[in-house]
């Protein structure tokens, strides 16, 4: 008898399991592993020293904090987006505004929002200039007060809002379709339901589990950023994940211990705090039984729910896009002291004085770029192509986030260890892969929803007509999804320029990117420097955007249906 031959497509889950789960386990392992080990009985100084340590409670309590708030408060935002002015025009227009907020990168956002929200930002010369013109005395030298890296973290807290109100709503726009939305709707308030009661009875329940692993990832990335966490953050001590990140720099033994157990109790963190949130779910379900049989209907909820949500996303979203905006003037600001609000003279002096830093970090930034979602978007082609064939049964919705529910600062200290054993650490290819390992779970979840919501009728009228399988994926299915595909391809790009941490340590200090730049700038103060990395940082995944949307629209100009969505 004569073998059947497999397809390659068949092997690509196994592939994107491997590739995704034995990085992070590996890196987990070597990470922690010095500290394990003592559990058997030998030294576990690490662990004493690090409940010496002053700073640790005030670190757990600020992770906690930061995550939990930034998450509840998204969340709030995004569900108080979606019950009230879903099918709405202010709601197309926002839709239209989540691809550029997601081309923000976080430092990028994070940079922003100092620029107007610090002491000597643009919020208090504006305020200064207004008082000024009133006639009324006010002091013309910065206030005395904290703004930016507060001891509680609301800066913080702020900046990632901002940045996760955009993915949690992609993710409920992917979701969306299958909650039959419009008829639960029109059922609560043929009840005499309001919109948020009635969202909250009726839709929510279908629309949460399928939102489940997205806001755990949110959770999980809000308590343990560092990049953000190193701008806006406090430093007095910081949060957790970023002592974590400075320990690991140092060479002494006793820090490097420090830093493998703190990078268990993050995780241990991470993971109660998940179970918390579980424990939270209930509750919820609890209250909402409780509300639908009290027969309350909820409709004065609506008014002040939609005046907050609209006056919380303006300032918000509006703060950072004058955020951009400061980016670009300061990186062109000459003479401009407190409390103007324009500089007095403008030169590109900066520009000149950076241009070979700037072309460096912009080349190796495009390179990973390249290097970590090209491949990612051909293994995820082929692993939904092989759920289409029915090929394999694995439930790859929920693999793909396990580097995004694992912490960072938890495995990749590992992996660096594991790369620089091997004599690989530092190179390029080795932090392409690193940041591939953060790009395929994005290209994933931007990319499956329109691969599987494509009609399979024709594929039925092409296989009638003849065509093979081969043909039909290649001819008939991608060039239909051409739009998805490059969004999906921008998604990955702009989060490999985001990449801070596996920039920092994969690449050994080595390799210098746009954000590791921006980021490490902030140290020294430089706006018009901070400016000019932060501005070509937000620039490039911004262009790749663009074209995302703009070479559909001239492929089928003549076909409106393929054309990208306006």
């Amino acid at each position: 008898m004569s073998k059947t031959r497999r397809s390659p497509i068949a092997a690509a889950p196994i592939v994107l399991i491997s590739l995704l789960v034995l990085p992070v386990a590996a890196g987990l392992w070597a990470t922690m592993s010095p500290v394990l080990r003592p559990i058997s009985g030998q030294d576990q100084g690490a662990f004493m020293s690090l409940w010496s340590w002053n700073g640790l409670w005030p670190a757990i309590r600020l992770s906690l904090v930061t995550g939990l708030a930034a998450t509840l408060i998204g969340l709030a935002m995004t569900t108080a987006l979606f019950a009230l002015f879903q099918g709405h025009r202010i709601f197309r227009v926002f839709l239209r505004l989540v691809a550029p907020f997601l081309a923000v990168p976080h430092a990028t956002a994070a940079l922003a929002l100092t620029f107007i929200l610090a002491p000597s930002g643009w919020i208090m010369r504006g305020v200064v200039t207004l008082f000024n013109a009133l006639g009324i005395p006010i002091s013309q030298t910065p206030p005395d007060f904290i703004t930016i890296n507060d001891p509680g973290g609301l800066a913080l807290i702020f900046g990632l809002v901002i940045k996760e109100v955009p993915f949690l709503v992609l993710m409920c726009v992917a979701a969306w379709p299958q909650c039959d939305a419009p008829r639960r709707r029109l059922v609560a308030s043929a009840l005499g339901y309001g919109r948020i009661t009635g969202f909250w009875l009726t839709i929510w329940p279908v629309l949460y589990p399928q939102l489940r692993l997205p806001i755990f990832a949110v959770l999980a990335y809000s308590m343990t950023t560092v990049d953000m966490a190193m701008i806006l953050g406090p430093s007095l001590p910081p949060s957790l994940a970023v002592q974590i990140s400075k320990w690991i720099t140092l060479p002494e033994p006793l820090y490097q211990g420090m830093a493998a157990a703190a990078a268990v109790v993050q995780l241990t963190l991470v993971a109660a705090t998940l179970l918390v949130w579980r424990f939270l779910e209930l509750m919820g379900r609890a209250i909402s039984r409780a509300q639908f049989q009290s027969g309350i209907r909820g409709l004065s909820l609506d008014g002040p729910i939609k005046f907050f949500g609209l006056v919380f996303g303006l300032v918000g979203f509006g703060v950072l896009i004058f955020g951009l905006l400061a980016l670009g003037i300061w990186s062109i600001a000459g003479f401009w002291p407190y409390p103007d609000v324009l500089p007095q003279t403008y030169t590109p002096r900066v520009w000149a004085e950076a241009q070979s830093g700037v072309i460096k970090a912009t080349q190796n930034t495009v390179i990973l770029a390249l290097l970590s979602t090209v491949p990612a978007v051909f293994l995820v082609l082929a692993v939904l192509q092989s759920e289409f064939l029915g090929k394999r049964t694995y439930r790859i919705q929920r693999i793909i986030y396990v580097p995004l529910l694992v912490p960072q600062i938890t495995f990749l200290p590992g992996l660096y260890q594991l790369t620089l054993t091997a004599g690989i650490s530092g190179q390029t290819l080795t932090v392409a892969f690193a940041h591939f390992i953060f790009v395929l779970p994005y290209v994933a979840l931007t990319m499956g929803p329109a691969f599987r919501a494509w009609d399979i009728r024709y594929a039925m009228v092409a296989s009638a007509m003849g065509a093979s399988r081969k043909k039909i994926f290649w001819q008939v299915r991608l060039p239909m999804l051409l739009c998805p595909i490059l969004i999906s391809s921008a998604v990955g790009i702009a989060t490999s320029v985001a990449q801070f941490l596996p920039s920092q340590l994969i690449g050994a200090g080595r390799i210098e990117t746009l954000t590791t730049e921006a980021v490490a700038l902030t140290s020294g103060g430089n706006r018009r420097l901070i400016g000019t990395y932060g501005l070509v940082q937000s620039l490039f995944p911004a262009i790749v955007f663009g074209l995302a949307l703009w070479v559909p629209t001239l492929t089928y100009r003549n076909r409106r249906t393929l054309r990208a969505p306006k």
